[in-house]
């Protein structure tokens, strides 16, 4: 493939006919940048059986290519628009090769939404490679390249005949195959991300429509504006919200995973939710429908943006609430309460390769003396688990499971090795989430505590060829949408409430009781509160 592609770049040397540049452009797209999708399509059909069939899905995305590109190329968008396509095609390429992910809407958001330290950890001399290959390379061909465009008409006319060619071969394509087609197109619909680059211009088109369609403009849209606290806690209530990141449900020992990976929590004796899912499988979409009022079906980023959330009614209500941030940022979720960044030295305590999550807990003590009056709610934002640099999440010390991942390219590493950076690094989110329990403990004399962890999504750890996270929900294994929960409440539960809740906590659960539960917690009343979402209304916290 590569050298199809290195061939077809010097073949562009020798052409100034547009249409034949377009044609060599789609060989290079299809034969340099498109390893995922034939390597999906191989996976799923046997060869040589199906060689037919792989000829004519070459043939078929060689058209479609041909065809976007004859559509939006002329002689004033030609070098802009491939100058663009190129290098965005070549890192599309390097994702899709070596994480086997797809670049959907969810993923372009997410890419944009990465900070300069998510870069870094994905940066590698194999991406640098497919970028000055793959995309700075051709890029700077189609800059030297003379284009030859006839005249106005005769062009419109020859792209008109070249289009109307390419329709032709579409249609026959598919009606030489129509039973292979149909069952292509009805039982592997999750193959079509990985077209590259129609998927990608696809995606990005959608995002920017999307942005452009913005139905809300200026201060967010008030909720639950008859919110009020229902009775003066005596004591108050402190509350730590624990956001934990990419942490799957199934490597953590508390739901019966063979490793010890909590190691802590079970001597602090937590309610461990064993069965609750994610509202999506990015940071970007699940930590604001956390937080919205919106469900899972309901659930929009447009609309979660242009409203407020559980946070905004609390601060509403009465109650003091604050954001302490390790991850990238709080996805606008924090933007109307108190927000504190712990990813510099200057500001957290507990730094070494990178900052830690259990340096957020410094100073609370002073942030909660500082404020005598109404509950506290604080909420964590933690590093926790986030790829593909699982190694880096953890200081070396609690490197209990060898050999480990050291490397940001996880193909490159062997499930065992992948595996143990991700223990890892679970141990020690464990290990944070103790210190934040033996934080609260000394303060139960004078607040009513309690602590409730949950991961914003999962992870996946190559399993099907799959690493990280973001595939679309409808296509993302359990992997990336059953996510590890717990709560821990203090010494102010009894017995027999402790036991419904722990069998309560057995249930299915999902993200849409996150917002009702934590108004619950607070004793927060509001039209908009639903009992049955909320999962300690039957203990009455």
């Amino acid at each position: 493939m590569p050298e199809l592609a290195l061939r077809a770049k010097f073949a562009l040397l020798k052409s100034k006919s547009s249409i034949v540049m377009i044609l060599l452009a789609s060989l290079i797209f299809v034969g340099g940048y498109n390893y995922a999708f034939f390597h999906n399509v191989f996976e799923r059909y046997s060869a040589p059986g199906n060689l037919g069939f792989f000829i004519s899905l070459a043939v078929l995305l060689f058209c479609f290519i041909a065809f976007f590109l004859g559509l939006v190329l002329n002689k004033f968008t030609f070098k802009p628009i491939l100058m663009f396509l190129f290098p965005a095609a070549a890192m599309a390429s390097y994702f899709m090769n070596s994480y086997n992910v797809i670049i959907d809407t969810n993923m372009i958001e997410n890419s944009i939404m990465t900070d300069s330290r998510e870069v870094f950890d994905l940066i590698s001399l194999r991406l640098v490679v497919y970028f000055v290959l793959l995309g700075l390379l051709p890029a700077y061909l189609v800059y030297r390249i003379p284009i030859s465009c006839k005249s106005t008409t005769k062009e419109i006319l020859s792209r008109f005949k070249f289009l109307a060619v390419l329709l032709v071969l579409i249609v026959s394509n598919m009606l030489l195959m129509s039973e292979q087609y149909a069952s292509f197109i009805r039982e592997q619909k999750d193959l079509r991300y990985y077209m590259n680059p129609l998927t990608f211009i696809y995606s990005s088109g959608k995002y920017v429509d999307e942005l452009l369609r913005v139905d809300h403009v200026g201060p967010r849209i008030p909720i639950a504006e008859d919110a009020y606290i229902t009775k003066n806690s005596d004591p108050r209530k402190l509350v730590v919200l624990v956001v934990g990141e990419a942490t799957r449900a199934d490597h953590w020992s508390l739901n019966g995973y063979e490793r010890e990976t909590n190691r802590a929590l079970p001597k602090h004796n937590v309610i461990n939710f064993p069965q609750l899912s994610s509202c999506a499988t990015s940071t970007a979409f699940s930590l604001p429908c956390m937080f919205s009022l919106s469900g899972f079906d309901d659930f929009q980023l447009r609309d979660a943006k242009a409203h407020e959330n559980v946070l905004d009614v609390l601060s509403r209500a009465g109650v003091n609430v604050l954001w302490r941030d390790n991850n990238s940022d709080s996805k606008g979720v924090a933007d109307g309460v108190a927000f504190e960044d712990f990813r510099s030295p200057e500001v957290n305590p507990v730094c070494d390769e990178e900052c830690r999550d259990v340096g957020m807990l410094s100073g609370l003590d002073d942030y909660i003396a500082s404020h005598p009056e109404g509950d506290i709610v604080i909420v964590l934002h933690q590093m926790g688990n986030h790829g593909p640099a699982y190694y880096k999440r953890y200081p070396k010390e609690f490197e209990f499971y060898t050999p480990v991942c050291e490397s940001n390219q996880l193909e490159t590493c062997s499930r065992e090795e992948i595996n143990n950076a991700y223990d890892n690094a679970l141990v020690y989110s464990d290990y944070f989430l103790a210190n934040v329990i033996d934080f609260l403990e000394p303060l139960q004399e004078d607040f009513s505590t309690a602590m409730l962890y949950m991961a914003d999504h999962g992870e996946s750890l190559g399993e099907l060829g799959l690493y990280l996270h973001g595939l679309p929900y409808a296509l993302a294994p359990e992997a990336q949408t059953h996510v590890a929960a717990a709560l821990w409440l203090g010494d102010d539960i009894s017995h027999d409430a402790r036991q419904k809740l722990e069998t309560q906590a057995q249930q299915a659960l999902s993200h849409d009781n996150y917002f009702h539960t934590v108004l619950g917690m607070l004793d927060v009343n509001t039209k908009v509160y639903q009992p049955e979402l909320d999962i300690l209304e039957s203990v009455k916290y």
